[in-house]
């Protein structure tokens, strides 16, 4: 099997004049071809050779989607080193500098806009040796390098060294490590996912099985580029057919950029999207207030024409059938009188979004495939580098996460790790060459993974008779944000609770929403002996919010400034919470014997209580429900 330089260079050689990569500059997008790129990553590489890199050094990568991330990483790949890909999300110091120590990362490609987060963290880096300066900014040090200079060290090297660099990428074998990818982690403490080639390679090869893709495909990729599915399905997907891929045009902040991204789209004209959830929820959003604007008729005739269409296409598999059929002639009006229209927003050429991260509410699902742009969900996770499934043209069922890619084995399996019989509910478990070589130095939790060959993904789910895998959910505990990224919730409710004298229990819940919320159970004698200290009834009015302010106080120890702000991604912290009167218990089945929450029964319990939650009145903790909770909760025996 080959590895991803050869891959590449197989493209470089069938594909030279195609462009590649597409980044704007200025007022307008400016492409470079698979040869130029080529050109570039061979005099990075050598750049980094000259600066002593090794085989399986580990190089990391902290920057927003652009040209220079994709020559990076390959000329890291060159050289036989190993990328450890960093979100731009990251902000608080432990969380970099956790990674980059536990990777023993020697040295670190950043932009302009990220290189304040290596700065501030830089003591704490006994590793780090070089910082590289993607952008011409004024350096800090003679450890920050510019990545011009390195490209102009490469040129020299390669003048005295002129087999080096083939030498090197031909010591590379495919199940040398490529990227160690990290999760959110429970604490502090996240894994660092290991991909190699192969894993890579094959991947790609899966994914050719479910997308369609030729020299002329063009998308423009949105999601951060670390991202696994952007990773593989975008950059390295359509470098294997010579199509070309854009990049966002960077706004000097997160929400600059995520406001450029609709007008780039109009320029870039993609034919494939990959999108998430919450970019989901945007597009729909932005679209019917485009409607509304154009007056009450035109408002009307939309939502009408979308009944419509929702009735004909149902799941997409058994659309037009039965009495529908007769409404095909309308659909066709609906689509050249309305729908058309709107495509012209997304470029005129889209022919579909794939859905990745976290479950696309059916909702949308049906929207844009009324819109003729169907948004089909996928599947995957990034141990398994990470497509897994995904609808597809000519094979799809609205709600499912669609077939499996070829070459991998996937079963549902219960608790005991028993195979159950196809439409039961049970854990994902797949096996392929796909799935990841392990955890970075942690064997306790790759072992706890990968049983025999199989990853156990940690999702819940189940295969239709048409062999359709429909996802439903966490089989274990987790967080899951809009965009698809996971997250432990154990470590973040076992630190407020030991940190807490006036918080007994904590559950957190977070699935697919605006933000996380949170359950909390008082402590009921620290809140009645702070109050007693304040001079307060408990039952007051007065008494009652210095309580809760308590509570909150100890949340905010949290957040920026406070004592543990460091310690947990702030959008795991609950923006919301509910007080409890009643504690969780085995008397009331919300703990099990181990003295475990039973997250499900909880949640189903408090099912009001959770629809609260994300309504506005229930981020200021002095809300009516809580202030009731606490009378009750004090009154209580």
């Amino acid at each position: 099997m080959d590895t991803l330089p050869d891959f590449f260079e197989k493209s470089v050689e069938k594909f030279p004049e195609n462009i590649f990569l597409w980044e704007k500059s200025g007022d307008h997008y400016e492409g470079i071809t698979y040869r130029e790129v080529h050109e570039k990553v061979a005099l990075l590489a050598a750049g980094l050779l000259s600066s002593g890199v090794k085989k399986s050094d580990r190089i990391a990568l902290l920057s927003e989607g652009r040209n220079s991330w994709v020559i990076c990483e390959l000329a890291i790949f060159y050289t036989g080193a190993i990328n450890v890909p960093l979100s731009v999300r990251l902000s608080g110091a432990s969380e970099i500098s956790f990674r980059l120590n536990h990777s023993e990362a020697g040295l670190i490609f950043v932009s302009g806009n990220q290189v304040k987060k290596i700065r501030s963290v830089k003591k704490e880096l006994p590793l780090l040796k070089n910082t590289i300066l993607l952008d011409d900014i004024p350096t800090e040090g003679s450890d920050e390098i510019l990545f011009s200079r390195l490209l102009e060290m490469g040129l020299e090297y390669s003048a005295s060294n002129p087999s080096a660099l083939n030498h090197r990428k031909q010591s590379v074998r495919p199940d040398d490590p490529a990227n160690i990818c990290y999760t959110s982690g429970t604490t502090a403490d996240p894994k660092g996912i290991v991909l190699t080639h192969r894993n890579y390679l094959t991947n790609i090869k899966q994914g050719y099985s479910l997308m369609g893709l030729s020299e002329t495909s063009r998308t423009l990729l949105m999601l951060p580029w670390d991202h696994a599915f952007a990773h593989t399905a975008g950059i390295y997907c359509f470098m294997g057919k010579g199509a070309s891929i854009a990049s966002v045009q960077p706004g000097k902040t997160t929400l600059e950029s995520i406001r450029n991204i609709q007008q780039n789209i109009r320029e870039i004209k993609p034919h494939i999207l990959f999108s998430v959830p919450a970019l989901a929820a945007n597009y729909k959003r932005n679209i019917e207030k485009s409607v509304r604007e154009k007056g009450w008729l035109a408002n009307w005739m939309f939502h009408h024409a979308l009944q419509i269409s929702y009735r004909y296409n149902k799941n997409g598999w058994d659309k037009g059938s039965g009495l529908t059929l007769f409404f095909k002639p309308l659909i066709y009006l609906f689509d050249k009188l309305i729908f058309k229209n709107i495509r012209k927003a997304f470029g005129g050429r889209l022919q579909f979004f794939i859905g990745g991260g976290a479950l696309l509410n059916i909702e949308f699902q049906h929207f844009f495939y009324a819109l003729g742009i169907p948004m089909f969900q996928g599947y995957g996770l990034t141990e398994a580098s990470p497509i897994i499934s995904s609808n597809t043209i000519d094979k799809h069922k609205l709600g499912s996460s669609g077939i499996l890619v070829s070459e991998m084995e996937l079963k549902i399996c219960d608790n005991t790790g028993k195979t159950l019989p196809q439409e039961k509910q049970g854990e994902i478990v797949v096996r392929g060459q796909n799935v990841m070589q392990g955890y970075w130095k942690n064997q306790t939790a790759t072992d706890a993974a990968i049983r025999d060959g199989w990853l156990f993904t940690g999702d819940l789910g189940y295969l239709d008779v048409d062999n359709f895998l429909y996802v439903l959910g966490r089989f274990k505990s987790l967080l899951i944000g809009r965009d698809g990224e996971k997250f432990s919730p154990e470590g973040i409710e076992e630190s407020i609770v030991a940190h807490s004298d006036n918080i007994d229990q904590c559950l957190l819940y977070n699935d697919q929403s605006p933000y996380t919320a949170a359950f909390i159970v008082p402590n009921k004698e620290s809140l009645k002996r702070y109050l007693k200290n304040k001079g307060c009834d408990p039952l007051s009015e007065e008494g009652k919010k210095l309580a809760l302010q308590a509570i909150e106080q100890d949340l905010s120890e949290y957040r920026p400034k406070g004592k543990f702000e460091a310690l947990f991604p702030q959008r795991w912290l609950p923006s919301a919470i509910i007080l409890l009167a009643e504690p969780f218990s085995e008397e009331n089945r919300f703990m099990n014997s181990t003295a475990k929450m039973v997250r499900g029964k909880i949640i189903e319990h408090y099912k009001k209580e959770l629809e609260f939650l994300y309504t506005p009145e229930a981020k200021n903790i002095a809300n009516h429900y809580n202030l009731q909770s606490l009378e009750r909760f004090f009154t209580s025996g």
